[in-house]
């Protein structure tokens, strides 16, 4: 069997074994999780090398090199409930090739780790990153000490029925530095629709997006909707949708000298909410990306400018909540490099974009150079158990990113 085979027989192994006709049930810190993670042990068995969990749940693989120096392959295995077979796990899967490769063929010329970030998706707790934020010396357990899961039950609970204690989880970040790390390869779904539009099975990503996340709260005067003239009312509502207009504009006026800007309005909160009310207050949140903080920061400002605009212009109030933010995390140009030599290789043309999604990598970016590759996902659809990527084109990606690998593992046994 081929490496590519033998990555995608993996794979449909995986989805045969802990997903239902909904899609992938690998929900982190539950059963089915549970029962992947000694499945890929398994794996691990058969190259002759041997599993050990750092302080936050991560799993680490260590294939010894002739120097310290060390590349670092890897992704994760959990999944949203009712997702799909290829998100998180495509990229364990082929790192477990690549492992497997440096493996049969003698010692290689630097030390190899594979990862397996525990609980990157947050789909049962709320916080993305788990892991690999522990592991990055970011995580702020205070946050996450009262973190509960629809059912009640409490992360530090689910945390312990896995065999990690919430109060020593940062512990994870000493045992990241104490590794020589020279580099951190993820393969991933795009999980878009950017590379099926250009008719392209892989991508070189440049890394992942800066994010701006709000809410945003205009306040007026309820007010009966049959006996309140037009000009006469104070529509929170109003000012709220005038400003998610406005959010759209910004985002097209400051793509246009950038590509990958992107705004989102999801929320949107109305009070008193009855059909024959002028509504009094409006909350929208606001979630606004790009690769450029510059251009971030200009998007945001644009925004709260017109914002304030839109209340005054409907005689209501406004008020901001910050929700959450991160800075753009760009990867490393000479690894930028690297992969696109690989997928030029493989496909003929190595195209770029910015990863929208945030992932485990974005975590690593302050502490080792780091790139990831893109396969393409069919519609665009991911996060669902439609999510799929022709065999063809997740046949070159693998093999570009096993390419990527071996001139990764070169490029850090030359440095000097």
């Amino acid at each position: 069997m081929t490496p590519t085979r033998r990555v995608i027989a993996d794979l449909r192994e995986l989805s045969a074994r802990t997903s239902t006709a909904d899609g992938a049930q690998r929900l982190a810190w539950g059963p089915v999780w549970r029962d992947a993670r000694p499945w890929f042990k398994d794996k691990i068995a058969e190259i002759g090398l041997e599993i050990v969990t750092d302080s936050a749940g991560n799993n680490w693989v260590t294939l010894p090199g002739a120097s310290p120096r060390t590349v670092i392959v890897g992704s994760h295995l959990d999944s949203v409930p009712n997702g799909g077979w290829l998100d998180g796990c495509l990229g364990l899967a082929a790192a477990l090739e690549a492992l497997r490769i440096q493996a049969a063929a003698g010692k290689p010329p630097v030390t190899m780790r594979l990862v397996d970030w525990a609980d990157e998706e947050g789909a049962r707790f709320g916080r993305s990153l788990l892991g690999s934020s522990a592991a990055a010396g970011i995580l702020n357990i205070d946050e996450i000490r009262e973190l509960k899961d629809r059912q009640g039950t409490r992360l530090t609970d689910a945390l312990a029925e896995n065999g990690v204690a919430i109060g020593t989880m940062s512990n994870a970040h000493r045992e990241l530095k104490a590794i020589d790390a020279h580099a951190y390869l993820e393969l991933h779904i795009e999980q878009g629709p950017v590379l099926e539009s250009m008719q392209k099975p892989t991508g070189v990503v440049l890394g992942t997006f800066g994010v701006e996340r709000h809410m945003i709260r205009f306040t007026g005067q309820a007010a009966h909707s049959g006996s309140t003239p037009i000009p006469m009312r104070r529509d929170a509502f109003l000012a709220a949708a005038q400003t998610a207009l406005a959010c759209r504009e910004i985002a097209l006026l400051h793509s246009k000298p950038r590509a990958g800007v992107v705004c989102t309005v999801g929320v949107v909160n109305v009070e008193p909410k009855i059909v024959t009310a002028v509504p009094g207050v409006c909350e929208i949140s606001l979630d606004q990306r790009s690769l450029d903080a510059d251009v971030l920061a200009a998007m945001l400002r644009d925004t709260r400018e017109e914002s304030a605009h839109c209340a005054r212009e409907n005689n209501v109030a406004v008020e901001w909540k910050s929700l959450w933010r991160i800075n753009p995390r760009p990867f490393d140009l000479d690894l930028i490099r690297l992969c696109e030599e690989a997928v030029r290789e493989e496909t003929g043309d190595a195209p770029r974009l910015p990863s929208g999604p945030l992932h485990d990598a974005a975590e690593m970016v302050p502490h080792m150079p780091v790139v990831m590759m893109f396969a393409y996902s069919s519609n665009g659809l991911s996060h669902c158990k439609e999510e799929d990527t022709p065999e063809a084109h997740l046949e070159k990606t693998i093999r570009a990113y096993l390419r990527l690998v071996d001139k990764t593992m070169a490029h850090v046994a030359r440095r000097v």
